[in-house]
């Protein structure tokens, strides 16, 4: 269905099904889209997500020939399943609509979980990783209990596996691949703490040798709130554009 993209966002763009699950992709106008088409993996894709916030950052986007894409894996919070679902979209995009093969992920807030673990999954069809007060570890967000029944397991057995699970504790094969990192975060969020998710994967770059790959912007005094700042970042826009636009190309 073609028309204006009904989560909220008010933009022009068309909903469609993928594997049976609500999807979008959000088209530039005609005279500035490319082939490939570079794009923007964005999550979490909800029934309120996008939303009107964000206008002005896909605005951007949009008007720079960039398109953005999501779909709707529910409350999936990076597991498996949400995982095969965002590939699905991928490759409904890269081999029927001519998009680039390496996108740039965004993620928001819990969106962190699903672009962080289909990174690490698939660091070679990934451009760059942008965020918006993202979450990295489960623990600090949604907390094993919630997020348990999205990966099939009781609580204790996702502990037991937060090694091969956690996306914050695999985020070394985005470092050691490089991958670059651009963050906004608030250093008084207390629903998704920086110190536990963003901070954290900071560290784990710079452990990895890969400090240069990350950008972390701290927003003093802000929390996990629709501060203004947040989504009209400058910053954010033009790394997902200039990785977005690196997708183009064969990965390094």
């Amino acid at each position: 269905m073609k028309g204006t993209f009904v989560r909220k966002a008010n933009l022009p763009g068309e909903s469609f099904q993928v594997e049976g699950r609500p999807a979008f992709v959000l088209l530039p106008p005609a005279e500035k889209r490319q082939n490939p088409q570079p794009w923007i993996f964005y999550a979490p894709t909800l029934p309120a997500y996008p939303d009107i916030h964000e206008k002005w950052m896909h605005e951007q986007f949009l008007a720079a020939g960039i398109a953005v894409a999501g779909i709707d894996a529910g409350e999936a919070y990076g597991s498996p399943d949400g995982q095969k679902l965002m590939t699905a979209l991928h490759k409904e995009l890269t081999e029927k609509r001519g998009f680039a093969a390496r996108p740039c992920l965004l993620g928001r807030s819990r969106g962190g979980l699903w672009v962080s673990s289909w990174a690490i999954a698939h660091p070679n069809q990934v451009a760059g990783i942008a965020g918006i007060y993202p979450v990295f570890d489960l623990r600090a967000y949604p907390g094993l209990a919630r997020a348990a029944f999205a990966y099939g397991m009781t609580t204790q057995e996702l502990e037991s596996n937060l090694r091969e699970q956690n996306p914050i504790a695999r985020i070394d094969v985005l470092a050691k691949a490089r991958i670059p990192v651009f963050i906004i975060h608030g250093d008084a969020d207390t629903v998704v703490p920086l110190k536990e998710n963003s901070a954290a994967l900071a560290e784990r770059y710079r452990l990895a040798d890969a400090s240069e790959a990350v950008q972390l912007v701290i927003a003093k005094g802000q929390g996990h709130n629709f501060w203004e700042g947040f989504f009209h970042c400058q910053e954010l826009v033009d790394f997902a554009i200039e990785k977005a636009n690196n997708g183009v190309k064969p990965a390094p």
